[in-house]
């Protein structure tokens, strides 16, 4: 593996926000992840008997954002922003409020399909009222920057805002080319993450549709179940992850707390396929191996993997497999979205949260809801209670997201 340039600046992670289907801040989510908490439920309202949708549950946030952000601040904001600013306003304190200059602050906030109710919303208005009718802060709501953009205007952010859309990617991504800012010495603070809030009877029907959600409409909070033989679709869940990254340096300079240290980043294509991943796995393991090489580790490193695992009946077993070549059984595996549901664009990132817990608390949360593991999956996976992570030296743990499209991102973490 390639010798880490001693240059480098190093990327430590100083604050973290979330607000999602359990929990509304970083330490609820935590608790409730450690208890195996789902947070799937019943949708609340009629679209199975006004549209047909076929699926009738999702994971929506535990804490209403509009109950925790003043009303004219939300009211210019999509659901997806909203999500965004509330976990970003978390991480900012989290990191506390750190003095930097606007040029020397950067935000990365990353969306995969963006303001999903504002677009729809507005175009029943002009189908039922007419154009004059519509809010005159429909596009700066509607486009996928909206958040990244937000939060720079509230946070002062002129390094750079910047969104990548890459689907189920997309936090991730967003939390690698923020660690690139701040390689790069384009920003010494940079202010990360990604957000999703696309339950809508558009979405569900579609992925209905494609059969790639879960139907177990009977039993919801089951039906999250990664690795487990009779998985059958991955479950809609919303909600945002932000984390505030510093160089280690900027951070030591004004006495910050450090959560965790970005040790690397890696991100492929598969070039395969708009929807299913390559099933050979190969630019799933090869972003991983960028990770590694990134970081200067050996894979005997890595002590813990938080995977992608959506609980889809494909999905699951090329990630597991790739995990496996690289690792071999040596790591623990988790599967979060068993609890949370799949937040799309603030998967990745929501995740990447967890991993920076599972090492600075050396314990891997849970997989719930297995009741006969997958043969085929042949990887430590954490079932039911959370597990201490061994040793009593510094800890790596891997962060996986993978996308629609091909893309793929992998996160390695390290405990300060």
């Amino acid at each position: 593996m390639p010798e880490q340039s001693t240059a480098r600046r190093q990327v430590v992670v100083t604050g973290m926000g979330t607000t999602n289907p359990i929990g509304g801040d970083v330490a609820s989510t935590w608790s409730a992840a450690l208890a195996g908490t789902s947070g799937v439920a019943t949708l609340d309202n009629d679209w199975t008997e006004t549209y047909g949708t076929t699926v009738t549950f999702a994971g929506t946030v535990k804490v209403d954002p509009l109950e925790v952000l003043p009303r004219p601040e939300a009211r210019r904001l999509d659901p997806s922003g909203q999500l965004a600013v509330v976990a970003a306003d978390e991480a900012w304190v989290d990191a506390g409020e750190p003095d930097v200059e606007g040029e020397r602050l950067g935000v990365v906030v990353a969306t995969g399909i963006g303001g999903i109710h504002t677009l729809l919303n507005a175009w029943d208005t002009v189908r039922e009222k007419g154009a004059r009718r519509v809010l005159p802060l429909t596009v700066p709501m509607l486009m996928a920057n909206s958040p990244a953009a937000s939060i720079s205007v509230k946070r002062g952010a002129r390094a750079g805002a910047h969104a990548p859309v890459s689907a189920c990617a997309s936090g991730a991504e967003a939390v690698a080319y923020g660690v690139d800012m701040i390689r790069k010495g384009i920003a010494d603070v940079v202010i990360a993450g990604g957000t999703e809030s696309a339950i809508h009877p558009v979405t569900m029907a579609s992925f209905g549709k494609m059969q790639a959600l879960s139907t177990r409409n009977d039993d919801p909070q089951a039906a999250s179940r990664p690795y487990d033989v009779d998985r059958d679709g991955f479950v809609m869940g919303e909600g945002a992850g932000i984390v505030v990254l510093e160089s280690a340096e900027h951070a030591a300079a004004r006495g910050a707390t450090v959560h965790a240290e970005v040790l690397g980043v890696g991100m492929t294509a598969d070039a395969f396929d708009v929807a299913p991943p390559d099933p050979s796995g190969q630019g799933q393991e090869r972003a991983m191996r960028i990770a590694l090489e990134d970081s200067g580790l050996a894979a005997s490193d890595v002590v813990h993997v938080n995977a992608h695992a959506t609980s889809t009946p494909v999905g699951d077993t090329i990630e597991a497999e790739a995990v496996r070549r690289l690792f071999g059984e040596q790591v623990t595996v988790s599967g979060t979205k068993s609890m949370t549901g799949h937040l799309l664009g603030g998967a990745g990132a929501l995740e990447t949260i967890f991993a920076v817990l599972a090492v600075k608390e050396r314990t891997a949360p849970p997989t719930i809801n297995i009741e006969n593991l997958d043969p085929a999956v042949n990887v430590d996976v954490v079932r039911d209670t959370p597990r201490d992570l061994p040793g009593t030296g510094r800890l790596a743990a891997l962060n996986n997201a993978f996308g629609f499209g091909g893309h793929n991102a992998a996160l390695l973490v390290g405990s300060v």
